[in-house]
């Protein structure tokens, strides 16, 4: 990441961010992938909390693996612990021991980063279905332990809200099985990568998805934050003008909403997006028996035309 850009990023209210990496430098150490970019982002900005709203547009429920049924009227946010656990603690080592070659990766968690992210997820319950299932694997790990300790003793603050706590296992089988019964899904690092992507497929394509990385809550409401589709590059669509630009553009609405306290404009797209899908616009990755798809720039132009 060049110096002019972090030096840009200074001087921004938020980050619409696209996707880096290709697999040329998947073979390279994190430290010269394109993506390292991100993990320095991430760190600089003290982003750590990770927001993926995760809903089924009405007429897409036939994109989903899942049953049309189990999928329809679909609405959760996984809310993600991003600048602690297992990808950030150290020692972080290959080594060779007694002429045995081991690796070591350390998981660690403070209280204070898990009181921070419990926070975030109550305070945006309280503004849905008021219900948040905390997901560890505190039958094993020490650090899961404590964090269902601190989730359960910040909920005594949210009494409004309805706290469910799940081991993590059980947590991907009943996103599932019923994926319907979840509105705030909060947990640590790890498992929120894996979770939030097994949430997301649900809708049927990745294409359709937003995040939001927020950092500390700032004055008038605002958080410095960095908002990207969730999908990646997907090198293989590149130039063809076929991706579904939903996720960037839904992106941008969470901007908005959280960076700039212009909760009224994100709602705009928001419907935009929702009127497209209604009549019936479908790209390539979600059109399935739905007729011919149509472009990423008409897809683009659809929405604008219904904002």
């Amino acid at each position: 990441m060049p110096p002019e850009t972090k030096a840009l990023c200074d001087r921004s209210d938020a980050i619409l961010f696209g996707s880096v990496g290709l697999p040329q430098y998947d073979g390279l150490p994190l430290a010269q992938r394109p993506e390292y970019a991100l993990f320095l982002l991430r760190r600089d900005y003290e982003l750590y909390a990770n927001l993926r709203p995760v809903r089924v547009f009405p007429g897409l429920e036939d994109a989903s693996s899942l049953r049309p049924e189990i999928v329809r009227g679909l609405d959760l946010l996984v809310v993600r612990e991003l600048t602690g656990g297992i990808y950030y603690g150290l020692p972080k080592e290959r080594r060779t021991v007694d002429g045995v070659e081991e690796a070591v990766d350390t998981m660690i968690y403070r209280a204070p980063e898990i009181e921070r992210i419990a926070r975030v997820a109550f305070d945006l319950a309280r503004a849905r279905r008021k219900h948040v299932t905390s997901v560890d694997k505190q039958n094993i790990l020490e650090t899961s332990r404590l964090w269902r300790r601190v989730v359960t003793e910040m909920s005594a603050h949210y009494p409004d809200v309805r706290l469910e706590h799940l081991l993590v296992d059980n947590a991907a089988m009943q996103l599932v099985a019923r994926p319907g019964d979840f509105d705030v899904i909060v947990t640590e690092n790890m498992f929120g990568d894996i979770l939030s992507d097994e949430a997301a497929i649900l809708t049927g394509s990745l294409g359709t998805l937003p995040s939001a990385s927020l950092g500390s809550q700032g004055s008038a409401g605002r958080q410095f934050g960095l908002y990207e589709p969730i999908g990646g590059t997907a090198p293989d669509l590149a130039g063809k003008d076929v991706a579904n630009p939903t996720a960037a553009i839904l992106s941008a609405a969470m901007l908005l909403r959280h960076s700039l306290a212009d909760d009224s404009s994100a709602v705009r797209i928001e419907r935009a997006v929702d009127r497209a899908y209604a009549d019936g616009l479908r790209t390539a990755d979600v059109a399935h028996s739905a007729g011919a798809p149509v472009s990423t720039r008409a897809f683009t132009q659809a929405v604008l035309a219904r904002l």
